[in-house]
């Protein structure tokens, strides 16, 4: 009896900050894991892909249901499943891959081709594979039609796109609001190793020209 009691007298309390500091620190941890694993949130700050997403939406993106990237490297471990044409996925812009990782910008946009696709654009429509692709989402907010060469180069591919094949591990995006996005029209391709992960829930919308939150659009799956 005398030895428990001479333990617990040799027992130190941690003082409150090291406590509070412990659990901040694990706390951090465990949000990096998710973040880079599992999930991550993202808010749209541009009309490019009206009108299914507004600016001002905030969404979350599965970091997994591709495969989760380990970091530092361009391997994926776990993939549910492939990057399919009609998904909503966020990527690292291609033209900025040779910045700094702080300099880099996330760009979100609709998969349109898969490796190996042939993808054209004629008069404002999408041909893959030489078929009309006409999905619901898309919308058309200038009656303009800019015809090639009318404007400097890569801008008239707007509305014409001569073909092109995407390469292997390679995917052609484009923005909903098909007149005012820049997209694969005007820079090109996507890598697999670019793609952060695929779009899939609204949980907040805040409209700022109103002061008001978008109750309609919270808690709406991505489509």
């Amino acid at each position: 009896m005398s030895e428990l009691i001479e333990m617990k007298e040799k027992t130190v309390k941690k003082p409150w900050y090291r406590e509070y500091g412990e659990a901040l620190l694990v706390a951090a941890v465990l949000a990096l894991i998710i973040r880079t694993f599992v999930v991550q949130a993202f808010k749209i700050p541009s009309g490019s892909m009206e009108d299914t997403l507004l600016i001002g939406d905030h969404l979350l993106v599965s970091k997994f249901v591709y495969g989760s990237r380990i970091p530092f490297t361009d391997q994926f471990v776990l993939p549910l499943t492939t990057p399919e044409r009609g998904d909503i996925i966020v990527f690292e812009f291609p033209e900025d891959a040779d910045k700094s990782w702080w300099q880099r910008r996330d760009f979100i946009k609709r998969i349109i081709g898969l490796p190996g696709d042939l993808v054209e654009v004629r008069d404002k429509q999408v041909y893959v594979n030489g078929s009309l692709y006409h999905i619901p989402q898309e919308i058309h907010k200038e009656h303009e039609i800019i015809q090639p060469g009318s404007r400097p180069h890569p801008q008239d591919r707007r509305d014409f796109m001569a073909p092109v094949r995407v390469p292997a591990g390679h995917y052609f995006v484009m923005g909903d609001n098909r007149d005012r996005s820049y997209d694969s029209r005007f820079w090109g391709f996507v890598q697999r190793e670019q793609i952060k992960g695929k779009a899939f829930i609204k949980y907040w919308s805040w409209d700022a020209e109103r002061m008001l939150p978008r109750w309609s659009r919270i808690g709406r799956l991505i489509e």
